[in-house]
Order: C-alpha cells, then structure tokens, then sequence
C-alpha cells in the first residue's frame, strides 16, 4: 500500500493506527514500518524510571499501564536479504552518485534543497541491512523506504524530498506524555547539576576520588560537559544530538567501593531508557576533518584519552555489550579508529567484534595486559598513551601465521584464566565447577527425555546468563513466545505471578531491561531463513548466545528425497560454522532416539549421526530416572567439555512454584562420616549389643502363650490347647 500510494504522487500520508498485536507497538520513528513478515522481536519495553538503588533516590514514572515500544529495539528482519551488490546496482540504475564507505555507502541527500547540498555525500545506507540515515535532517528508514523515496522523485521529476514526506505512527496520549515527562525529566536533572568549576575545590576533589578520576583536570571536564548531580552524588553526561545540538538525553553514572576487593564499582542510568538511548558522548567535539578517533567503552575512558593525547575520543553508549548499526554513519569519516574498550578480557572479544562492523581495514586493537589497563586507570598509573595507542594492534589478520602473532594472546589466556573460561552462572554452581564458564564461538547440544524439562531448564540456564549481560536469542519452534516468556518471567521472579499480579508489572519492567530477543517462528522452517535471522540479529544486536528449540523442527522443510542423516548433519554443520564465524555461542536442543524407558541416556543416544557429537564443544544431557509413586529424579550430565575435558554429573531439583531447577542440599546426598572409635570403646559397645539382644529374645519368650489344659465335656478327658 505504502509503494502504490507514493506512485500516485502522495508524497505526505499514511496516518494509521499503530497495529495490535499482544502488546501495542509504539513506533516512533520517522519512518513508516512496511507491514513485512517480521522475523524477530523483543518483549516490550514499558515506561520505566530512572532508578538509582544504592543512593535511596527514585525518578519514576507514574501513570496507567502501557505496553509501547520504540521502533529502534524490534528486529525488522526483510523478507529477502539485501547485498550491498543489490544497493549498488540500483542506485547505478537511478544515476545516483555514491561513495564506497567503510561501513556504509555514501549518497547525496536527497531531503536537502539542492541548492544547499554543496556536493556533500551525507546521506548513508548500510552495506549490510541497507537501512539509511541523513545526518542533515536525521531521517532514517530502510532500504525499501529509500526505493520508494527515489520513485516518487523519479515519477514526479522533483530534484528533492521534504523531510517530512516519511511518517510514522500518531502517537497516543499516553506516549506523548512519557515523551514529554523524559524531556521534564531531562531538563530538571540537567538544570539542577553543578558544573565542577562551581565547586569548591574540596568537594571536587572527593567526588573525583570516589570516581577515581583525580588526574582528571577540571577543565577536561568541563570541555566535554561533565556535571555533578548532587542528591545522588552521580556524575551526569549530557546527550547533545540534533541539527541544533539540543539536549536530547543523560547519562548517570553512580560509585561505590566492593566490598571483596578495593575496585569501584559503576551503576549507571540513562534517560531516555538505555534502548532509546544513542549517545557517542564526545562527538560534538569531533572537527569535519579529524580522520583518527580512540572509541572506548566508558565515558570516563574518553575524559582520560583525550585529556592525554589530545586525539577525538567518543565512548559507545552501551559499552561492551552492543555497538547499535544506527552509530555507524557518525564513524564513517575517520580513517584510523582504535578500539581501547577496557583491560579485561570480554573488551578485548568486543574489540574483534566491533571492528567488523567498523571495517577491518581500518580499525587497530588495544590488547588488554598488566601494562595496558582501561584509560582511565591508564591516565591515574601514569602510562604513556601515546605508546600504547601506537602499539595496538591492527584488526585485519592474514590466513596464516606463526607464532609470533599469537604469543601474546597466549600469554593472555595463561594469565586471565578465569576471564577466558567465560561467564558464569549464579544459579548452576555445579556447572561452572565442569564447564568452567559459557564462552563464545562454541557450539553446546543438548538432550533429554520427551516431557523431561529440556526446554524448561535451558531456558533457566539462559535467562541466568542473560540477567549478567550476554545478549541472547530464543529460536523456540516448540512453544510460542508468550509461553516461553511467561516461563522465563516465572523463572526470573522466582514465583508464580498468578497468584501475585499485583506484582507483575514491577517484575515485568524489570524483565524488559535484559538483553532478550526472540524469534517469530514457530513449527517447521528452513535452514537458511533461521540461519539468516540469526546473522541479521547479531549484525544489529551483537547476540552472543542463540538457543534453538530444537533441530529437528528444521529438517521437514528440507529435500525429502535426500537422507534425514545426510540433512541433520548440514543443518549441525551450518550451526558449527556460524558459531564459529559470528563468534556466538550456539546452544542447539535435539531430541534423543527412541531407549528404554530405565536405560540412562549417553551421547550416543542423541537423535542422528555422530556428527551431532563430533562437532559439538559441550555435549549436555538431561537424565530423568522415573518412579511411580513420586515424580523422576533428575539430574544433569556433562558428557563432553572441548575447554579442558572435565565431565561430570550432578542432581537437580525441581521446585515447580517458580519453575525453576536448583542443585539440592550437599547434606541430603553425602553419607554423614563417622569418626573412628578407640578399641575398648568397640568392645564395650559389643558387649552393650549383646546384652540388647538377650533382653529382646527374653522379652519374645514371655509374650508367646503357654498351652494349657482344657477339659472335653463329652468324653471328661483333657486336651492340650493352645
């Protein structure tokens, strides 16, 4: 409808209500969505405060329940992927000038009067979902959008576009007024923060040192904006974005010092919420013609960088976890960046991932070590950035090299042996003593019984990894994703929620905040599309964790004419590869085949060919011993562990009010030792059971009755009765 319209010269329409689906939509971009299959899709996100824990201070939003959503957080996954081939090809078609960018392609704006475009290219569509945003009016919308733009300017032989011509949804009374209680939000926070050049200069000095940032000069701070926000005692980075450079959001960070060791520790919030959220904090200070910038992974990184080497420096607003593709254009420019995004090892994996979306050409990596911590304590230990920036290493690599090139990532793995065994989970202690962590790039499978709790407990082990910040995608073509979010709510409040509304929506916005998506498949599909979806997803969201529900919902869409042995063991091997391409961990669930019902399943009962168990790093199995008079005991067994060979086996216990698993009490399954006993205490004890034993027998002969004699009336004889 939106391609027809436009064709008939409409060039400012399409008002519809936003659709209703489970939860209403809020889409709030400039752009109009297409009315496309979409692939994927987070749970909503509901208006949710800023709330600071650990300083008593609440800025809340009060008001009815609402189930909105902003555009920029849902997956709008095309019905056919586009190459950056295809791109080039139609615009080459349309005689469209482009620059081949690093990320993205340049392109005239075509939003801007002619007159006024002085042959600047500042109009970017992404090589890889051709999604587009013109910096000049901040327009955005995707590559079937842009088509649709040029056709109308080609049929009605215009030379520009207002920026207006893109619409999207009307906003409810309920979404406008959020908006305009975060802009409140914003402006009240903002206004009543301290620049650190209105303070006294030992109140200065003590925030800095509960920051750590002593060395950081006033001045610095006030060159990037930094503010105090006194009620909280949070530091306060402002969001300056627009045409105009208005103030569109903040940041707040909080510290306070752990309690096992002597580091501080940084809560931060953000207004608008951290999804909404696109802030490269230092960009405003960034000239046209800078062609180097240092990106780092906190704000406080780039006070210390640029503080020390005076080179651009902008920090991504989400850290570590996600560089959004919507920041890419703003990057387009330098020719040199350099990612220094902490000194622990999960920056240095981010480092290696981001530089892919970056381009690999231009991007160099500062390796985390003793001698080359995070920037600021870099800036507090009086290191020579200019060296260290020097030395960092360039992210392109060639296909062979010798040991030269991987002797220190060597000498890192031995010294952060604890970092490179991966996240580990808080609610599986037994599995982080075998498998030692999750790590990225490998590929787990799993089985157990039909109606064990396969998909019950993995969602557990996922959401447990999820709620410490790996980005995570469900592919469940088993159950729906209302079943499986209500699930994974249960599991995440620790209670039933039926009989507890009242506490849904506080546990619901919290459950909004994780990093967790979904697919919106369901029953059977093809390799490729699921395969696709899931590269789509981590290009936009940089999943690091995809569980499938279950494989062999993947194979009734292939040929049938070939072996089912033959497809599972394609499908396993697409799955080995993307994992180890997309540096994701894959977690795929395969039925086992048919066994007796009191046989223990073993890897050689996973449903297939070996394949399944040659290509897997970690080989899991749910065991469920069965009995009739109470439900199965289960537990969980560790057949394979590629990362250093540890396999075991441990108990679970179900508690069915939350839905969750847990490893039962070490008392109940351990035999209580018994201290040894000195030989005359053995013999008294002896001689104790043997006088126990004649009481008894003597006790047994009393109580037996005795015959006696009973006299027959018939014959006056007696008789013996006993």
């Amino acid at each position: 409808m939106w391609r027809r319209l436009l064709l008939k010269g409409t060039t400012c329409l399409l008002q519809v209500a936003a659709p209703r689906f489970l939860h209403q939509r809020h889409l709030s971009s400039l752009c109009v969505r297409l009315l496309t299959q979409r692939f994927l899709h987070r749970p909503p996100e509901a208006p949710c405060g800023l709330q600071l824990w650990d300083k008593g201070y609440f800025l809340t939003h009060s008001g009815t329940r609402a189930y909105k959503k902003d555009a920029k957080s849902t997956v709008e996954f095309p019905v056919s992927p586009i190459t950056v081939t295809d791109i080039k090809q139609y615009l080459r078609s349309k005689d469209i000038p482009f620059y081949d960018g690093y990320s993205c392609l340049h392109i005239p704006s075509i939003f801007v009067d002619t007159s006024a475009k002085n042959d600047s290219f500042n109009l970017f569509v992404d090589k890889t979902t051709g999604q587009f945003l013109c910096k000049d009016t901040l327009v955005e919308g995707s590559w079937e959008d842009l088509q649709d733009c040029l056709e109308v300017m080609q049929k009605e032989e215009q030379d520009f576009l207002s920026p207006h011509v893109l619409l999207g949804y009307p906003e409810s009374v309920e979404e406008q007024e959020e908006r305009e209680r975060e802009l409140r939000e914003v402006q009240r926070i903002w206004s009543s923060s301290v620049p650190f050049t209105d303070l006294p200069e030992d109140e200065a000095q003590l925030i800095k040192t509960m920051f750590q940032i002593t060395k950081v000069s006033n001045a610095t701070l006030k060159k990037f904006g930094v503010r105090l926000f006194k009620p909280t005692k949070s530091l306060v980075f402002p969001w300056f974005g627009g045409p105009d450079s208005s103030l569109k959001g903040l940041k707040l960070l909080s510290a306070q010092q752990s309690t096992d060791t002597e580091k501080v520790i940084y809560n931060e919030a953000t207004v608008p919420k951290c999804y909404s959220y696109y802030n490269l904090f230092g960009l405003p200070l960034v000239g046209r013609m800078d062609s180097e910038v240092v990106l780092t992974g906190h704000e406080l990184d780039t006070l210390a960088v640029s503080q020390a080497t005076g080179l651009p420096s902008v920090a991504l607003p989400r850290g570590v976890s996600c560089l959004p593709p919507i920041l890419l254009p703003y990057l387009e420019q330098f020719k040199r960046v350099t990612l220094w995004l902490g000194g622990d090892i999960r920056s240095w994996e981010a480092s290696k991932i981001f530089s892919r979306k970056l381009g690999l050409r231009r991007c160099s990596l500062v390796r985390p070590g003793e001698y080359r911590p995070c920037p600021v304590e870099a800036l507090s230990q009086g290191k020579n950035f200019s060296h260290i920036i020097k030395s960092s290493i360039p992210a392109a690599h060639k296909s062979i090299v010798s040991f030269k090139q991987l002797r220190e990532d060597v000498y890192g793995e031995l010294v952060n042996t604890d970092q490179v065994a991966g996240v580990k989970w808080t609610r599986f202690l037994e599995l982080n003593r075998i498998l030692k962590g999750h790590r990225k790039g490998e590929l787990t499978v799993f089985t157990g019984p039909t109606g064990s709790g396969k998909t019950t407990f993995i969602s557990e082990v996922a959401l447990d990894l999820c709620m410490q910040g790996v980005n995570t995608l469900w592919g469940s073509f088993e159950i729906n994703n209302v079943r499986l979010a209500k699930i994974m709510l249960t599991q995440f409040a620790m209670q039933r929620l039926e009989e507890n509304l009242e506490q849904y929506d506080y546990w619901a916005d919290k459950f909004e905040e994780l990093p967790l998506y979904f697919m919106t498949f369901h029953g059977q599909q093809n390799i490729k599309t699921v395969l696709d979806t899931m590269q789509h997803a981590v290009y936009m969201y940089d999943i690091n964790h995809v569980i499938i529900d279950n494989l062999q919902f993947m194979m009734g869409q292939e040929n049938l004419s070939v072996d089912k042995f033959a497809v599972q063991d394609h499908i396993i091997g697409a799955f080995r590869k993307f994992a180890t391409n997309s540096s994701c961990h894959v977690t795929l669930i395969i039925h086992p085949r048919k066994e007796e019902d009191d046989r223990e399943l073993q890897t050689a009962s996973i449903f297939g060919s070996a394949k399944a168990s040659q290509e897997a790093d970690n080989v899991l199995i749910l065991q469920e011993k069965k009995l009739v008079t109470s439900p199965g005991r289960r537990s969980l067994q560790v057949t394979k562990n590629r990362f250093d060979g540890d396999v075991g086996i441990f108990p679970l216990d179900f508690i069915k009010s939350s839905l969750t698993f847990s490893a039962p009490v070490k008392g109940k399954l351990k035999l209580r030792k018994v201290a040894a006993k000195p030989e005359n205490e053995e013999v008294e004890m002896a001689a104790k059971k043997e006088e126990v034993k004649k009481e008894k027998v003597e006790k047994a002969a009393k109580t037996t009755k005795t015959p006696r004699a009973v006299k027959n009336p018939a014959t006056g004889n007696e008789s013996m009765q006993k």
